[in-house]
């Protein structure tokens, strides 16, 4: 059939443009992706492109609103997986679990967490603390209670302080694991190699950058200097460095008030999760990824991460810094410090 030909061709584009490496022709096996915030404006495409995976063989949707029709939908979609849609419990008494999360968590290998409100111009990452803090800490409640075992992957900003908020209540669950647990840093190197690849007049998906430090402003950290050809003035340098920093905020101000980075996130969180299920089946795959880490003074750190079948396998060594990273590197700590201890602080308050 025609769709199926369309879907095919589409996976494969898609998979040509991972930034991960990957070694293996192994066949896929079961696996189940549950998305938290599957309605949203990261959630749906995401979804859709996780419907579209081949790794993925039982897609899962959560939302307060709208996730029966969003899995509706994708349930047209002639591909191999199975999808479903949950809302949480309706309110009874005596009050239980929401049985909706139970539902969309039990038995999942991966957990990917959009959820959360969009930024709005003149809006940090940090001003929307108090209401995403709050709503990654009662999903990763869920994760605790209803998949323990799973990889959960949280794109819900700020991300160098929500991934210290879920690793604070799984450690008070007592069932966190460190190779777990990750923040989805993929945008960034998707930013960057898209930016230096133009610069340099190639195509995108023959470059690589790394990615080090956070997910917000100043604490994103490429690393252009390993790019392989790449030459910049030092205004171009600058330039191109601040770009990738701020990539977030150049979507928000074009979208004027209707949105953030939701397109591209959702792409960078399906090359993210494609890339987990594949290692989990054996792969070979290196990713850049915020995971708890001993590279530097943070607690929390994006550097390259070998993943394997349990998760994180191998946090990679960082490396010799250019003199003009070493500045950025130096300048990013004290706020990377400090957002991470942000998070940690509001589970423990």
């Amino acid at each position: 059939m025609i769709v199926n030909r369309f879907a095919s061709r589409a996976i494969g584009a898609l998979r040509a443009q991972s930034s991960a490496r990957c070694f293996s022709s192994t066949a896929s096996s079961e696996a189940k992706v549950a998305v938290l915030g599957a309605a949203g404006g990261i959630g749906q495409p995401l979804s859709l492109l996780c419907k579209l995976s081949p790794e993925v063989t039982e897609l899962s949707c959560y939302d307060i609103v709208g996730t029966p029709g969003v899995a509706a939908d994708l349930s047209h979609i002639p591909t191999k997986s199975s999808t479903t849609g949950s809302l949480p419990s309706p309110v009874s008494w005596p009050l239980s679990h929401d049985g909706g999360l139970e539902e969309t968590l039990t038995g999942a290998d991966v957990v990917v967490i959009p959820a959360g409100v969009p930024r709005k111009p003149g809006m940090t990452r940090d001003d929307l603390f108090n209401t995403n803090a709050s709503i990654v800490k009662t999903l990763a409640e869920g994760c605790a209670k209803f998949c323990p075992d799973a990889m959960i992957a949280v794109i819900s900003n700020p991300v160098n302080s929500t991934v210290p908020i879920a690793a604070e209540v799984l450690k008070k669950a007592g069932v966190y694991n460190p190779k777990k647990l990750v923040g989805v840093t993929t945008l960034d190197v998707c930013r960057a190699n898209t930016f230096v690849a133009k610069s340099m007049g190639v195509d995108p998906k023959d470059v690589n950058v790394t990615v080090i430090g956070g997910h917000a402003g100043i604490t994103i950290l490429p690393l252009f200097s390993r790019v392989d050809g790449a030459k910049f003035s030092d205004e171009e340098l600058e330039a191109i460095t601040v770009r990738t920093q701020f990539g977030g905020d150049e979507v928000v101000a074009a979208k004027a008030g209707a949105g953030s980075a939701t397109l591209s996130m959702a792409y960078a969180g399906y090359l993210f999760t494609e890339n987990a299920l594949k290692a989990m089946r054996g792969e070979d795959v290196v990713q850049c990824a915020f995971v708890e880490s001993n590279l530097t003074e943070a607690q929390y750190f994006a550097s390259p991460v070998k993943f394997g079948k349990e998760g994180v396998e191998e946090i990679l060594p960082l490396g010799d810094l250019s003199p003009y990273e070493k500045q950025w590197f130096d300048k990013m700590m004290p706020e990377l410090k400090k957002q991470i201890q942000k998070g940690v602080d509001f589970v423990n308050k």
